[in-house]
């Protein structure tokens, strides 16, 4: 029997999730990811997308109280057509913000979700993993890091600051660029790809010409089930929020960002010396760019 018309499909499958096997949750992550992917995909094709079969789709939209896929087409065309934009809210925002929610109360939910997923991100962190990834790539000739979208602003961030302290780092968000360069590196090379869903296509493809090449690879992933993982010599978890903000580039980037910290400090690390004196160096080159502190502030600064 069909879901109750008080709750829509979408919230169904969101409640149902966590009660589901790894491979129909695999599906339910695939339609919350995006809404129309069912009116938009054969069962074969959303199965290919969930990584999964299309018998597993069929039990799937039993389980959440459909005869089958045709059924369920029926139900999400219905919610999506229905002209109040709740759908392209979810799509965008999710779930755990409202359009009708006051500012302190987003702001409340929003600091929680930060918090948590840091401290996931942290707990699920294999330092042997990340100590490994770290000694590789102080003993790189080159580091690949490939992103695109929100991930491509991490992928830019791992640069900027390995470079600063001796890596030879470059960055690609561009496939065809970002293949050329994958293609001529060696097994002395490192590649990094990011995507937090760990299922954005380009970046699959450079990491797996990476790998073709002989480079060690590593995956930045929320998913340590995706593609990219599997494809990666080594994988660092980076746990994005769940239920808002959906678009990648601004649910995961903190907790990326937490895992690039953690990558620059353990580099920074392994030899202490050459970091101290490029931080030095770089510091000076820009310190003529600085205003002087002035007036107060700079008495309280030369008393300390």
């Amino acid at each position: 029997m069909p879901v109750a018309e008080k709750v829509s499909v979408l919230d169904h499958i969101a409640a149902l999730r966590s009660q589901m096997p790894a491979t129909m949750s695999k599906i339910a992550d695939a339609l919350i990811d995006d809404p129309r992917a069912a009116l938009d995909l054969s069962i074969t094709d959303l199965a290919g997308r969930a990584g999964t079969s299309a018998a597993s789709v069929t039990r799937f939209c039993r389980v959440i109280g459909y005869r089958g896929y045709s059924a369920l087409r029926v139900g999400l065309a219905e919610e999506l057509g229905r002209g109040d934009g709740r759908a392209s809210w979810i799509g965008d925002v999710g779930r755990s913000l409202g359009p009708d929610d006051r500012p302190d109360d987003i702001r409340r939910t929003l600091l929680t979700s930060h918090v948590a997923s840091l401290q996931t991100t942290a707990g699920l962190l294999d330092m042997s993993i990340a100590v490994r990834v770290a000694k590789a790539i102080t003993q790189s000739r080159h580091l690949d890091v490939y992103g695109v979208g929100g991930s491509a602003l991490t992928a830019l961030e791992i640069e900027a600051r390995l470079y600063r302290i001796g890596v030879n780092v470059h960055t690609w968000a561009e496939v065809h660029n970002g293949l050329t360069s994958a293609a001529i590196l060696g097994p002395d090379c490192v590649a990094i790809g990011v995507s937090n869903t760990g299922r954005t296509e380009e970046t699959i493809q450079m990491l797996a010409q990476a790998k073709l090449s002989g480079a060690f690879t590593v995956a930045m992933t929320g998913n340590p089930d995706s593609p990219l993982a599997r494809l990666a010599d080594a994988v660092l978890i980076a746990a994005s929020p769940d239920g808002y903000l959906q678009p990648a580039d601004l649910s995961a980037r903190h907790c990326q960002l937490f895992v690039v910290d953690m990558l620059y400090l353990l580099v920074a690390q392994t030899n202490f010396d050459r970091t101290a004196r490029l931080l030095a160096a770089t510091g000076e080159a820009v310190a003529s760019r600085r205003r002087p502190v002035r007036g107060a502030a700079a008495a309280r600064s030369s008393a300390a």
